[in-house]
């Protein structure tokens, strides 16, 4: 076995002046720099359910990305826990597959070797006393070794109904309380409660263990660059915010499509649904930036504040047998492929009634958006994958043109794509080349890929990133969460009062019903 070398000898620790990790400030930094990314200090990461999809795929790739990216420091440290009987080697390998396959940037020998050292492998059960005194013993060994400065973030990747059980963990073992001068912080995975009441029983829970602001709960939508450009487009320009108001605005759409049914999700997926699943979190989210105030700073408090004042004027339509719809999937054909419905998947009840699809409107009652309407809507196996926020102006109030002229002109819109071709169309009306005057939609883009020679980092980067810095900008508060909850809640209650979910198609945009939802107000669904 390789020897280890001596930790570097830390008088600063030795006479207790240790700055406090959040509080300490680089000398040799000038803000105003841009060339300079920001950069975590001596961390490490401690995943649960580390052999999960999630880890696999995405937060492991993400750590090697952010390593090689330079973001990470050199003592940056990993370990995961889970039930399997790894060695650190093997461990090591599994993330050495994983960002093999699934990481950004190209694979590095130097920067792969650099990381292996730091990794370690806790196997174990999350009632395993045992266990998590090793994962102890561990996270003491990488500060000794590694020069991880007791900085660590606890990152739970497992389902919802473990979450108590790893916190108090936590707590029971010494884990969540940092040394003097450090930090120790929890990373929660969506869905957080399946209600309100479940919500606030879970904050109130691992508030008990972790302070409030080091607590975050991962939204990944909102580590995704074209979530964070909506501030950009609404408060860095002058030419949109004027007209971002219920004067010219006539309704607003968004809209999360996927193209896939639930894979081997069956277990989690049935019982939940689309609403709890993706509305309640993700559309709100998106929802909440597209209609906030002005924040007086980009920061977590002054964000959490406006994003709030949003979530608490929500008012639900009166009839919600006209205004809300969950339809499920039925067999067809998507892809090339014949494809079955939600009720004849492996493991599903044919008697559920879970929402694979489900269909909103909703109202903002404050000044800026009062009459404006906001349809949102998501569903499993849908015409294609496509996550879009499109904001529909009001047709101008008066033409001089003939109706012949304007038979092929709809209404003005501006449309982000959030996924999976990142950017931004402004579609407006035209004349066409000719003698006559006829005026058709144009658009006007804007994507990514195109305007930056950089490409975009995926979200997990972001927010790795930013649990790592302390930075909450981008991470829903407890606050957020309730609020949601009390959206949504009284819609899912309605839906369990009243008849089975409608049916569409798979490879459709949805069911008949929601076309009818959105026909009653005089409107029509945008096709992606």
């Amino acid at each position: 076995m390789t020897e280890k070398a001596s930790p570097a000898p830390a008088p600063e620790r030795a006479r207790g002046h240790v700055t406090p990790a959040a509080d300490w400030v680089n000398p040799l930094r000038d803000t105003r720099d841009r060339r300079l990314p920001r950069i975590a200090g001596p961390s490490g990461l401690v995943i649960f359910g580390v052999t999960g999809d999630l880890s696999r795929k995405k937060l492991m790739p993400a750590v090697y990305d952010l390593a090689n990216r330079g973001l990470l420091p050199p003592g940056f440290s990993l370990v995961g826990f889970a039930r399997r009987e790894w060695e650190d080697q093997d461990f090591a390998q599994v993330v050495h597959d994983s960002v093999r396959e699934h990481s950004r940037t190209p694979f590095r020998e130097e920067v792969w070797q650099q990381l292996a050292e730091g990794m370690r492998f806790i196997p174990g059960d999350f009632d395993d006393d045992t266990a998590f005194k090793q994962l102890k013993d561990a996270v003491d060994e990488l500060d000794a070794s590694r020069g991880t400065g007791g900085n660590f973030a606890f990152y739970l990747s497992v389902p919802p109904k473990f979450f108590p059980k790893v916190v108090r963990q936590l707590k029971k073992h010494g884990l969540a309380s940092p040394p003097e001068g450090s930090w120790r912080r929890a990373v929660i995975e969506k869905p957080f409660g399946h209600d309100l009441a479940s919500a606030r029983e879970l904050n109130a829970l691992v508030h008990d263990v972790f302070e409030p602001d080091q607590v975050f709960r991962i939204d990944h939508y909102l580590g995704k660059e074209t979530v964070q450009n909506i501030l950009a487009l609404r408060f860095a320009n002058q030419m949109y915010e004027p007209i971002w108001n219920r004067s010219y605005v006539d309704h607003v759409q968004i809209t999360m499509a996927e193209d896939i049914g639930i894979g081997g999700r069956a277990g989690y997926y049935d019982g939940i649904g689309a609403a709890r699943d993706v509305i309640q979190n993700h559309l709100l989210q998106l929802m909440a930036l597209t209609a906030m105030e002005e924040p007086i700073a980009f920061d977590a408090e002054a964000l959490l504040t406006e994003k709030l004042k949003v979530l608490k004027s929500v008012r639900l339509p009166d009839d919600l047998g006209d205004h809300t719809v969950r339809a499920q999937y039925a067999g067809g054909w998507q892809g090339g492929e014949k494809v079955v419905g939600y009720l004849e998947e492996d493991g599903i009840d044919p008697r559920s009634k879970t929402d694979t699809f489900a269909a909103i409107k909703i109202g903002i009652d404050n000044r800026r958006w009062a009459g404006v309407p906001f349809y949102l809507r998501t569903g499993k196996r849908l015409g294609r994958r496509v996550t879009e926020i499109a904001v529909v102006f009001k047709r101008a109030p008066h033409s001089p043109f003939d109706s012949t002229a304007t038979e092929e002109l709809g209404q003005n819109a501006i449309v982000i794509r959030v996924q999976p071709d990142e950017g931004m169309t402004v579609r407006f009306g035209s004349k066409v080349p000719g003698t006559s005057m006829e005026i058709r939609d144009v658009s006007m883009d804007f994507a990514y890929g195109e305007s930056f020679t950089e490409s975009s980092p995926e979200a997990y980067e972001r927010l790795i990133l930013d649990v790592l810095l302390g930075d909450a900008n981008l991470f829903p508060r407890h606050q957020e969460v309730e609020e949601s909850w009390k959206i949504l809640d009284p819609i899912e209650r309605y839906w369990a009062a009243n008849d089975r979910p409608a049916q569409y198609a798979s490879g459709s945009w949805g069911p008949r019903e929601a076309d009818e939802m959105l026909a009653r107000d005089g409107r029509s669904w945008r096709r992606p």
